[in-house]
């Protein structure tokens, strides 16, 4: 398989017709000038000439706002610039992102013609009154309709969703995982609510309103939900925002995050917990009172195994006395892991009695 390279095009806000309570796309996007179809060509000439292998998958990725919602005219201006690129074989394909409720025929009709591949729903959940709550000013019945007209044209399906939101529990963002995947995406994004300057769920908080995720609330539901939809076989391309200048730690001078869940590498804390239960499992399962283990593991995986600042390493030797040894192999599958016992508690202890 070809390594993929993403050139991202930020549209902040633009075709949105309204402001969900949580959002701020020109903070989030940490843009704020509209772009042109000559924008478009030098963002994509400038990741050209930056990617270093030749032999790729390069896709052009219309970000932010709600795509099929701009005016036709600057759509097809947009799609035309990238479109060039694609007759002139420099690059392979084009994705965006846009609203369930501004699909129907026409527009994907118009899309196949620039080769657009991949369409992404920002669906957010799929629980009607929850929806209402945040005015996302569509339905679940929008995001069915819009998912099934997607897959009947023949064009790869993407699904965002959103975790934490007003009135959302941990039931109800699990449900939206299951009827998300009952849609058949082929890819999805997971990512937890963070409370932006100036937004209307800012001033739900500040009022007692409504109440952010903490970050290991967070990681425990990503967690769950990724399992899930590793068990469909549905892609997860994401799990948190994007870090940029604006979206970093509330800490950090020029963050516009006033609270929730953020954390620089939240997807490696959520996979590395994945990682984690997947070794615990192993080892109980060898059934014996173990000292030390061998971890054998793709090299691809080996950050999540280790875990964030060796945090897996540290909890096994916390929680369960256990020593890690961990070999890099490429015949290991990725997502893949090998656990072999090298040291039992009973031998460590006759050991130091020989001592």
């Amino acid at each position: 398989m070809k390594k993929q390279y993403i050139i991202p095009i930020f549209v902040p806000h633009l075709g949105c017709p309204n402001d969900c309570t949580f959002c701020n796309q020109t903070k989030i996007s940490g843009q704020q000038k509209q772009v042109t179809e000559n924008d478009v060509r030098d963002i994509i000439d400038y990741y050209l000439s930056n990617f270093k292998e030749k032999d790729t998958y390069k896709e052009v990725a219309f970000f932010g706002g709600s795509f099929t919602g701009i005016d036709v005219e600057t759509q097809n201006k947009l799609l035309g610039a990238a479109f060039d690129y694609i007759k002139e074989k420099k690059i392979d394909g084009i994705r965006i992102s846009t609203r369930p409720d501004y699909i129907d025929k026409p527009t994907l009709k118009r899309l196949k013609k620039y080769k657009v591949k991949t369409i992404e729903l920002g669906c957010q959940s799929t629980n009607d009154y929850v929806l209402k709550k945040a005015k996302r000013g569509h339905t679940f019945d929008d995001i069915k309709k819009a998912s099934k007209l997607i897959r009947r044209y023949r064009f790869t399906l993407g699904h965002q969703m959103m975790i934490g939101m007003q009135d959302s529990s941990e039931k109800d963002d699990l449900q939206t995982a299951k009827d998300l995947a009952k849609l058949k995406p082929k890819i999805v994004r997971i990512y937890p609510v963070l409370v932006i300057k100036g937004t209307e769920l800012e001033k739900e908080m500040k009022d007692g309103e409504y109440e952010p995720l903490d970050l290991e609330k967070a990681i425990e539901r990503c967690k769950e939900i990724t399992y899930y939809f590793n068990s469909k076989k549905i892609k997860v391309i994401r799990i948190g925002l994007q870090t940029t200048d604006t979206i970093c730690s509330p800490e950090k001078e020029g963050s516009e995050v006033v609270a929730g869940p953020y954390h620089e590498a939240f997807r490696q804390l959520v996979e590395s917990s994945i990682y984690y239960d997947i070794i615990i499992d192993k080892i109980k399962k060898i059934n014996i009172n173990i000292k030390e283990v061998e971890i054998r593991v793709n090299p691809q995986d080996i950050n999540n195994v280790v875990g964030y600042k060796r945090k897996n390493i540290e909890k096994l030797k916390d929680d369960y006395d256990v020593d890690v040894k961990i070999e890099q192999d490429i015949k290991c599958q990725p997502g893949k892991i090998e656990v072999k016992p090298l040291k039992k508690y009973k031998e460590f202890k006759d050991d130091e009695e020989e001592i």
